[in-house]
């Protein structure tokens, strides 16, 4: 259910910034070239919905920022800000009176319901730094949360710089802060020592301001688009997967979910575009590099650790094949990023640094992000589970989804996909695409 226009106003009531509870002594952190790809993309939003009485919203906002306060101790880069060293290197400054914190607002939207802001086109509103880049990081806070008090409930936006930290590290913290407003204890600390990863300090010829960028976009500003969340049960997953794995040759390894996911979805889309039999399309994964490394990483290294890898084809191959076809182009891609095809990325990226542009991505491709595994619905900071986690409208474009958990747990999964209008339009009659059990539940508008 869309929220009617005159019902979804948010007023906001006050603005302030957490710091870290006590003083922090550290020195700058340069960006690895790990980070750096991302500062022309813009800062991650997510949005958790809640059910509370009204009238425990004020006390759990103070729960909530008495929590922030401790855990940036911890994730102490949020609570910085970024610069450029006397070398032009960018670092993140995180001590004395470099030290910004978070900024968190304190907003109401009485008339909304939890369950019609989980289904709304509207809920830009509800998350803070909407079409903000994240080299503003140079002049902005790098975590900006936005708390709302709703007829039912409670909305908490937040807002991640992208050139700090990736999904991973972003869900760590998520799940670190709940835990400390639930049990005043967090049981995973972060891994913050960079150099481990990529010691290389890279020099940037940032652009004066993300306008600046945005204007030199070769191929102009991006078309109108809808992101539409489909929800795939456990039983639609299991159902894609062993009928892949039935199609493959016995001495052939197994395709997992994700992959098998992946087909469906990169075939449909082909499909919703009508694109011709010649015409090259891409599959793109945003892949945690953390146990590819040599030596590897640990889970709770908090940084950016993804590189994007891809694999192309025309679509009448694509589409004349079974699906395995596609699983298996998408397998052979992952199985092969291995240490040692990262390290020739990083050394590309290296000798000739460069600020990306959403069209880099090119026409005709499907981008994943974010994970079914992270574990967005166990963030309780003490007042229960979210009814919905979805992303806001940043870092959205044509061909990209974001795939979550479904709430129902199992192997249930939510595919958060963005498309042209028209190609959404055909997605949504497309039976194959729709016939595996599949229930849409949210519609979000991108322009």
């Amino acid at each position: 259910m869309a929220i009617e226009k005159e019902t979804s106003h948010v007023k906001v009531l006050n603005k302030s910034n957490v710091l870290p509870n006590t003083p922090l002594h550290n020195p700058p952190i340069p960006l690895t070239s790990f980070d750096l790809p991302y500062i022309t993309f813009y800062y991650n939003q997510k949005l958790l919905l809640y059910k509370c009485k009204p009238e425990e919203f004020d006390d759990i906002v103070q729960r909530l920022k008495d929590g922030l306060g401790t855990v940036l101790e911890h994730f102490y880069p949020l609570a910085g800000r970024l610069a450029k060293d006397q070398d032009g290197v960018l670092v993140i400054e995180c001590e004395g009176d470099s030290l910004v914190g978070a900024e968190v607002v304190q907003a109401s939207a009485d008339a909304v319901l939890v369950d019609d802001l989980a289904q709304s086109d509207s809920a830009h509103d509800f998350i803070p730094y909407t079409g903000v880049m994240n080299l503003e990081g140079l002049h902005l806070p790098l975590l900006a949360v936005q708390l709302t008090k709703l007829r039912d409930g409670i909305a908490l936006g937040v807002a991640f710089n992208h050139a700090v930290l990736d999904g991973t590290a972003t869900w760590q913290f998520m799940n670190a802060w709940s835990e400390q407003c639930r049990s005043s204890s967090i049981s995973v600390l972060p891994f913050h020592d960079r150099a481990k990863a990529r010691s290389t300090r890279v020099k940037t010829n940032l652009p004066s301001s993300a306008k600046e960028h945005e204007n030199g976009d070769p191929n102009g500003p991006p078309k109108p688009l809808r992101a539409k969340v489909f929800s795939f049960s456990s039983t639609a997953i299991e159902t894609l997967k062993s009928n892949i794995n039935a199609g493959l040759p016995p001495s052939s390894k197994p395709i997992s979910a994700f992959q098998s996911l992946g087909a469906h979805v990169w075939r449909a889309v082909s499909r919703a575009r009508g694109l011709s039999p010649e015409a090259y399309t891409v599959f793109a994964i945003f892949t945690d590099c953390r146990k590819r490394l040599d030596p590897p990483m640990p889970d709770h290294y908090f940084g950016n650790l993804i590189q994007a890898i891809f694999t192309v084809t025309a679509t009448g191959l694509l589409l004349a094949n079974p699906p395995e076809f596609a699983a298996e182009l998408i397998n052979k891609v992952i199985v092969s990023h291995d240490a040692k095809a990262i390290s020739s990325r990083l050394d590309e990226y290296e000798a000739k640094p460069k600020m990306f542009y959403y069209s880099d991505a090119g026409v005709n491709t499907v981008a994943v992000g974010s994970s079914p595994r992270f574990k967005v619905y166990d963030v309780d900071f003490g007042f229960g589970r979210p009814e919905r986690v979805r992303s806001g409208s940043n870092n959205k474009f044509d061909g990209m989804m974001f795939l979550y958990p479904g709430k129902d747990g199992g192997r249930s999964i939510d595919v958060e996909l963005t498309l042209d209008a028209e190609a959404m339009e055909n997605l949504e009659k497309d039976e194959e695409f729709l016939i595996v059990d599949n229930t849409t539940t949210t519609t979000t508008n991108n322009a």
